[in-house]
């Protein structure tokens, strides 16, 4: 045995060390005692900081002689907190430093919590972006006050004005407030607009309160005065939000007979309030009613996935496309403009026909809030006791006409709410882009297997939802509803997050068009058949082919998982990736495979029975072992999604159709006639009916992000599926001796060896594709040393030993 020299165990001990240092992080214990030793120096620094600027300059001789212990201080730190105070605050950055406190505060709170640390590094950068332009302000009045910007904002400014001068250094630090309000507090031109607009109405709203008569206190009833009073009165009762009352015109409301003290006039009326859902506190005040804008999410410029490539422990199945990088979100297109318009006069119009109407019907309301989304507008109401909610509900159609809008769409009731929904189209809807879907947090820091990203939900959330747990999903509606930008957007949120060793497509293309885009990706993530051109699909015949080969797949992928003892292919591939699984034995890396068939209804049509059943098979059995189907259709007619097709499916998509009877054929309810089309849909997985806009992705934008993927490092080939032969083909047997392969000896003593004839052998121990091994196979079954197929099972071996194998061929010479 060769030595270890000295200078090999040294670069091993030194390499120990590196991965040592390396693989250390904080475990939970660790990072809450360094939150909370945070948390306590920040409150340390604001008594130094405040003490310093109360007791003056007093300490500043003392800091020193911090080693004297007889010297005196009068900050309530002590030598530490003038030390601290003379380093950050008069040496440093002057008043400035009391925001190092709410940055080791809040430091020590993320770290204590355990909150994602993505946010804190953005508060840093801007905190620190605020204590340079402070302390350079503040430096302008370092002769009177040093204090106040300290050293460095003194030098800082004072360097500033020998190039600039001191104009040119206010113009530089406004310009650094301005880039601070747009980027940190979000501020823009609209929301400086909405601000004045809604001084300028409070200041109406108050000169015309001093031009009216005093108004009663009193409450009324609205039923009593709703039917015993004309409309006149109607208009001077003041819609306010939240806990305010009701403003009633005391003079409309005098008695008109002389024996005023028999009538009552003191009823309780019960507000009807119109709150717009609050999911941000950014308030647009017109007039008397308030309107809440929804939060517009952030966007995430860089890719998580890009750095986030998993860590797979011992065996990477990445490292074949190591370099490979992810589609970066700039390939995207924004559409939006900036984010949802609120239109206060639509709102206040849509809610008064609404109330109108009902009450025609003698329907009183006791509350009513408005939330507002990219495309619809949900008024959700609380009607008075004692009313039906079918009565509202068959009341549809009045107020459609009412509102003269189209897609009025009644949930009645709003499940886990006590409310009544409405949901009314907006008039001028947002356009929701991919790349507000793509970027948000939601979707990048999404834990899951195969995250999808839809759109966004009324209350502008972004709707992500997992195709592992769905498990196959079903899509369809009218011609051009959206159904083929529907599949864009889920293969473009899969190829944003998953490495190509990871998911496989199978793409079946029946119109010819939609899918061809992805033919640049196809050494990268398509799946096909082997001895075929295209890895698109596009002839019907050959889907059939395609489905059985799934099946084939499937089958081989279940023995693989029978053998390793685990129960879904998540299980088998972490077990795989710890190396606890032999490649020897025919295990491999599992890839999720999605199978996404365009036209549905077109299969059926031309193919039926043979595409129906290996479809409901892979829907019934798949899931487990990571086949995931999204099937697509225009026509949801009852004979194109069979009741067997439809048991499997429990996720489904529906965009607009044109009848009541197609909506319950895909969902099991109505809804979906009442969408106004363009990506607007309703999502179910078997609970609750979910309404998404979706999001909406262009050809050029999936052409850019084809041809970034399309233009790196790829495999050798598309990922190959087994063969299928059927069964009325048969074999074409090669009973001519000179045409046989030239390792034909040498596989005919592997099986005779093994007694096993399976072409998965062959490709193992002689390192051969399939396409060779099952040809050998093929003849072998011909010179009669191995068996007949016999589907999943392994072919029999009809010689024992390799005498009797040398014995035949022997023979065969002679």
């Amino acid at each position: 045995m060769a030595k270890t020299t000295k200078k090999e165990t040294l670069d091993k001990k030194n390499t120990a060390k590196t991965e040592t240092s390396r693989s250390w992080k904080p475990n939970k214990q660790q990072r809450f005692v360094l939150g909370c030793l945070l948390v306590l120096f920040s409150i340390a620094l604001l008594v130094a900081f405040i003490s310093f600027y109360i007791n003056g300059q007093s300490d500043q001789s003392a800091v020193s002689q911090l080693g004297d212990r007889t010297e005196v201080v009068q900050n309530w730190l002590g030598k530490f907190g003038a030390f601290l105070s003379d380093l950050i605050v008069y040496k440093g950055f002057g008043l400035a430093a009391f925001i190092f406190v709410r940055l080791f505060f809040l430091t020590g709170m993320f770290l204590a919590l355990e909150l994602s640390l993505r946010k804190l590094k953005n508060i840093w950068f801007w905190d620190l972006f605020a204590i340079i332009i402070v302390s350079v302000l503040f430096g302008f009045f370092a002769t009177s006050a040093p204090e106040l910007g300290g050293t460095i904002g003194y030098e800082l400014n004072l360097f500033s004005q020998d190039y600039i001068g001191k104009t040119g250094t206010l113009l530089v630090l406004l310009f650094g407030l301005i880039v601070y309000l747009i980027f940190k507090i979000k501020l823009s031109p609209e929301k400086i607009q909405s601000y004045f607009d809604s001084t300028k109405n409070e200041i109406k709203s108050e000169l015309s309160a001093l031009k009216t008569q005093p108004q009663v206190e009193s409450a009324y009833n609205l039923e009593e005065f709703a039917v015993e009073e004309t409309d006149e009165e109607l208009d001077n009762i003041h819609l306010k939000t939240e806990d305010t009352q009701f403003e009633i015109n005391k003079e409309a409301l005098k008695p008109t007979i002389s024996n005023s003290s028999e009538i009552d006039l003191n009823p309780i009326l019960k507000p009807l309030q119109m709150n717009i859902n609050p999911v941000t506190q950014t308030p647009v005040h017109t007039e008397e009613f308030v309107v809440e804008k929804p939060e517009e999410e952030d966007i995430i410029e860089e890719n998580l996935a890009s750095r986030l490539v998993a860590d797979f422990g011992l065996f990477d199945p990445t490292l074949d496309l190591s370099n490979y990088k992810f589609p970066t979100i700039d390939l995207l297109k924004e559409y939006s403009t900036g984010g949802i318009t609120i239109n206060q006069e639509e709102l206040e119009e849509n809610k008064n026909k609404i109330v109108d109407t009902l009450r025609n019907y003698k329907i009183e309301i006791a509350q009513i809030k408005a939330t507002v989304g990219p495309s619809v507008t949900l008024y959700e109401i609380v009607p008075e006791a004692g009313i039906r909610i079918s009565k509202i509900k068959s009341l549809e159609d009045d107020i459609a006409l009412s509102l003269s809008a189209l897609g009025i769409r009644i949930i009645a009731p709003i499940p886990g709410k006590g409310t009544i929904g409405i949901e009314v189209p907006n008039k001028n809807p947002t356009m929701v882009s991919m790349k507000s879907v793509i970027g948000s947090a939601k979707f990048q820091e999404a834990e899951m297997e195969l995250p999808i990203a839809l759109g966004k939900t009324i209350s502008n959330e972004t709707f992500v939802v997992d195709l592992a747990k769905m498990p196959h999903l079903l899509m369809a509606g009218a011609t051009g509803q959206g159904k083929s930008v529907g599949l864009n957007a889920v293969l473009t949120s899969l190829l944003y997050k998953k490495h190509p060793a990871e998911v496989k497509f199978v793409l079946v293309d029946p119109k010819k068009v939609e899918l061809t885009l992805f033919n640049k990706i196809e050494r990268h993530y398509l799946a096909k058949l082997p001895d075929t051109e295209d890895a698109i699909i596009t002839d019907n015949a050959k889907v059939v082919n395609t489905l059985n080969s799934l099946c084939v797949e499937m089958d081989n992928r279940y023995s693989l998982l029978k053998d390793a003892m685990v129960r879904n292919i998540k299980e088998y591939n972490e077990k795989f990736k710890s190396r606890k699984l032999n490649p020897e034995a025919g295990h491999r890396f599992l890839p999720y495979i999605v199978l996404v068939v365009d036209e549905f209804a077109d299969l059926i049509m031309t193919a039926g029975k043979e595409v129906e059943i290996p479809i409901a098979r892979l829907a019934q059995l798949a899931r487990a072992i990571g086949i995931h189907l999204i099937i697509a259709t225009q026509r949801p007619s009852v004979n194109v999604i069979t009741g067997l097709i439809k048991a499997n499916f429990p996720a489904r998509i529906a965009f607009r159709v044109t009848s009541k009877i197609d909506s319950r054929t895909i969902l099991d309810t109505q809804g979906a006639d009442q969408l106004i089309g363009r990506g607007d849909l309703l999502y179910t997985n078997g609970n609750d009916v979910v309404r998404v806009q979706c999001a909406f992705i262009d050809t050029p934008e999936v052409e850019k992000i084809t041809d970034f993927i399309g233009g790196q490092k790829a495999y050798a080939t598309a990922y190959l599926l087994p063969e299928f032969v059927g069964e009325e083909t048969g074999i074409n047997l090669d009973m001519d001796i000179s045409e046989r392969d030239t390792l034909f000896r040498e596989a005919a003593e592997i099986i005779v060896n093994a007694q096993q004839g399976s072409a998965s052998l062959l490709q193992r121990k002689l390192k051969l594709g399939y396409n060779r091994a099952g040809r050998l196979i093929d003849q072998l079954e011909a010179a009669g040393i191995v068996g007949p197929f016999e589907g999943s099972k392994a072919r029999s071996v009809n010689i024992l030993d390799l005498s009797a194998l040398d014995q035949f061929f022997n023979n065969e010479q002679n």
